[in-house]
C-alpha cells in the first residue's frame, strides 16, 4: 500500500472512531437526563405516507408471517422481535416498521390491535436499550417517520396505557436522533434524520421556537447535501426519490398546520424534480448508478404527481456529474464522475464513463444495479467496474475499494474523471467525450469514451481508447480489456455475425449492435436491480488487448 492510501485510511479510521465516541457518549447523556417530564400527550398530526401500499402484505402480518427483504418469516404467533431473523436486511427492514403503511389497507378492530401488539412488543424488547440494529442511525430515523405517519392505524382504539407508552417511545427515538446527528458523516441518513426531527416537530405539540429551529436545522442540511442541480450529493438517482417521498409530505404538514415552511425547503424540492427527471429513462424508471436498485412505478408516479417546474431534462448536472443525450424517443446517460468525498462513498460504485441507453418504452444497455437484499459479496460484485457498462482492465475495477469491517465498505481511491467536452458535429449530432484515470497508477493508461448520438435519434456510435498521457511512463505489459455492454433481462439477443449483434424488445423494438473488425461475446451475466431480485440476462463484450489494440469503434442503429 503506497504512502497516500495510508493517509487516506489513516483519515477515514479517525473520523470513524471520532463518530462511534460521539454515538456513545451520546447515548450514555441520553439515559442519564431526565425524560418523563418532557412526553407529550398527544399527536397533532399525521403526514401523509406517499409510497405504495400492497394489501398482501397486510394480510400476512395480519396472520404473523412477515414478506421483508426477500424473505417470509412465520412467527407461529410470537413476536417477530422475539425470534431469530434470517438477515441483517430483514431485521433493518422489520426494526424500520416501514411495513406500517401496508397495514392501512385493514383498518379494521383486529388488524389495528394486531398492529399495536407488534409495536407493544417492540418497545418492550428494544425501546431503551439504544443497542443493535433497532437503533442504527437510519433505521431510527425511518421508524419515526413511520410512527408519526401511520400513528392513526397503531393508535385507533388503543387504551389510554398503550398511548402514553407510544409517545414515551417516540419521544425518547426523538432525543436520540438530536444527539446523534451531528456525529454522522454528511451523507443521506444524516438528511432523513433531520426530516425525521423537523417532521416530529411539527407533529407533537412544542412551542413554535423549536419548530423553526429544526426547520433551520433542516434547511442548513439541505443546503449541504442537495447540490445547486438537485442532485444528491451521493450521486444516487434513488436517493433523489427517496428524499422526495418523504420532503414533499413534511412540506404538506407545515402548511396544513399553518406553519411557516422552511425558506429552503420549496425550492430545494422544486430543484430535485429536474435532476429526478434527468435520470428518467424511457421506460419510466430510473439509471442504475452509484447504488440505485429498481423503482416501483407507482412510487416514482405518486412523487411526479406533485411536479411544478415542468419543462425537459436537462443535457447535464454539471455538478453531480453526468450527462444525458436525447433525441426522438432514445435516451443515453453517462457517469463522468466520481464520489465527492470517502464519507459519500460507501455505496458508491466504480462506474466512471459507464452508460445507459434506452428507446421507446425499453431499456437496451444497463447497468447491473444494486441488490436490494442480497448479501455482501453480491454487493461488492455490483459495485465493481465489471458490472458497468464501461472498460475493464486486467480484470480491475476503475476505482479501489476498503474493505473494513470498521470503516465499511468506502472507496479508498476513485477513478478521477477529466473535463467533459460536448459538441455537435456538421450534420447534427450530440456527442460527449469524457477520460477518466482509474487505470493510470497500475497500469499506465488513461480511458477516454466518446459517445455520438444522431439528431434522428437512430443511430449511437461510441469509441473507446486506452492511451498513455504525454509524460507519463510508458506501459510495461500487456494490458487485456474488455468493453462490456449490459442488456436488460427483458432483451433477446440473436448473433448476427461475428461482429454484430440484434437487440429485440418484447413489443418488437430493435437495434443492431455492431463492432466493425471486432470479435463480439454474448456472456452470461447477472441483473441485481430487479424488483423481484437477481435475475439472469446477458451482456455483450469486446475483447481487445493494448498496445497492440488500444481503441475500438462500436456502433447501434434502430432498426425499421
Amino acid at each position: 500500500m503506497q504512502l497516500a492510501d495510508r493517509r487516506r485510511l489513516m483519515s477515514v479510521g479517525l473520523r470513524e472512531v471520532v463518530r462511534r465516541c460521539y454515538r456513545r457518549t451520546a447515548r450514555l447523556r441520553l439515559v442519564l437526563s431526565p425524560f418523563a417530564a418532557q412526553v407529550p400527550d398527544r399527536l397533532l398530526v399525521a403526514p401523509t405516507d406517499l409510497r405504495a401500499i400492497d394489501p398482501f402484505v397486510a394480510e400476512e402480518i395480519a396472520e404473523g408471517r412477515f414478506p421483508l427483504a426477500g424473505f417470509s418469516l412465520d412467527t407461529e404467533g410470537a413476536s417477530p422481535f422475539a425470534v431469530e431473523l434470517p438477515s441483517k436486511a430483514f431485521a433493518e427492514r422489520l426494526h424500520s416498521f416501514a411495513w406500517l403503511r401496508h397495514m392501512r389497507a385493514q383498518r379494521t378492530e383486529v388488524a389495528c390491535a394486531r398492529t399495536r401488539t407488534i409495536v407493544a412488543s417492540w418497545i418492550m424488547l428494544h425501546g431503551r436499550r439504544t443497542r443493535g440494529i433497532a437503533w442504527e442511525p437510519n433505521v431510527v430515523a425511518e421508524r419515526v417517520i413511520a410512527w408519526l405517519s401511520h400513528s392513526t392505524v397503531v393508535l385507533q382504539g388503543a387504551e389510554a396505557g398503550f398511548y402514553r407508552r407510544f409517545m414515551k417511545s417516540l419521544s425518547f427515538q426523538v432525543r436520540y436522533l438530536r444527539r446523534i446527528v451531528r456525529g454522522l458523516p454528511m451523507d443521506e441518513t444524516r438528511l432523513r434524520i433531520r426530516i425525521a426531527l423537523a417532521m416530529a416537530s411539527v407533529s407533537m405539540p412544542t412551542r413554535n421556537a423549536y419548530i423553526r429551529r429544526e426547520g433551520g436545522r433542516l434547511d442548513r442540511e439541505l443546503e449541504r447535501q442537495i447540490l445547486p442541480d438537485g442532485a444528491h450529493v451521493s450521486r444516487s438517482p434513488r436517493a433523489v426519490l427517496d428524499l422526495l417521498l418523504d420532503l414533499l409530505p413534511l412540506r404538506q404538514t407545515y402548511i396544513n398546520l399553518g406553519h411557516d415552511v422552511p425558506p429552503k425547503l420549496i425550492p430545494t424540492i422544486d430543484r430535485m424534480y429536474p435532476a429526478l427527471r434527468f435520470f428518467r429513462h424511457q421506460d419510466g424508471d430510473l439509471a442504475l448508478f452509484n447504488g440505485a436498485t429498481s423503482t416501483p412505478a407507482s412510487e416514482l408516479m405518486s412523487v411526479l404527481r406533485y411536479d411544478e417546474t415542468g419543462g425537459k431534462p436537462f443535457k447535464s448536472l454539471p455538478h453531480g456529474n453526468y450527462q444525458r443525450l436525447a433525441a426522438n424517443g432514445v435516451t443515453i446517460i453517462v457517469d463522468t464522475g466520481k464520489p465527492l468525498s470517502p464519507d459519500l462513498s460507501h455505496r458508491a460504485h466504480a462506474g466512471c464513463l459507464s452508460f445507459e441507453m434506452s428507446s421507446a418504452r425499453h431499456r437496451f444497455i444497463v447497468n447491473c444495479g444494486a441488490p436490494k437484499f442480497a448479501g455482501r459479496d453480491y454487493h461488492r460484485l455490483a459495485r465493481s467496474t465489471a458490472a458497468h457498462s464501461t472498460v475493464t482492465l486486467n480484470e480491475t475495477s476503475s476505482s479501489r475499494f476498503l474493505r473494513s469491517h470498521f470503516c465499511g465498505a468506502s472507496i479508498l481511491a476513485s477513478a478521477n474523471p477529466g473535463e467533459v467536452e460536448r459538441s455537435e458535429d456538421q450534420h447534427g449530432a450530440d456527442w460527449l467525450r469524457a477520460v477518466h484515470d482509474g487505470y493510470l497508477r497500475e497500469f499506465g493508461y488513461l480511458h477516454e469514451r466518446e459517445i455520438g448520438l444522431s439528431s434522428t435519434g437512430s443511430k449511437i456510435k461510441g469509441h473507446d481508447r486506452l492511451f498513455a498521457p504525454e509524460g507519463g511512463r510508458v506501459p510495461d505489459g500487456r494490458a487485456v480489456a474488455e468493453a462490456r455492454f449490459h442488456i436488460h433481462p427483458t432483451i433477446s439477443l440473436s448473433r448476427q455475425d461475428q461482429e454484430s449483434v440484434l437487440m429485440v424488445a418484447p413489443d418488437g423494438e430493435a437495434w443492431h449492435f455492431s463492432a466493425p473488425g471486432l470479435a463480439i461475446a454474448i456472456e452470461q451475466d447477472i441483473f441485481f436491480a430487479d424488483a423481484s431480485g437477481l435475475r439472469q440476462s446477458q451482456q455483450i463484450v469486446i475483447p481487445f488487448s493494448a498496445p497492440e489494440l488500444a481503441e475500438i469503434r462500436w456502433m447501434l442503429k434502430r432498426m425499421e
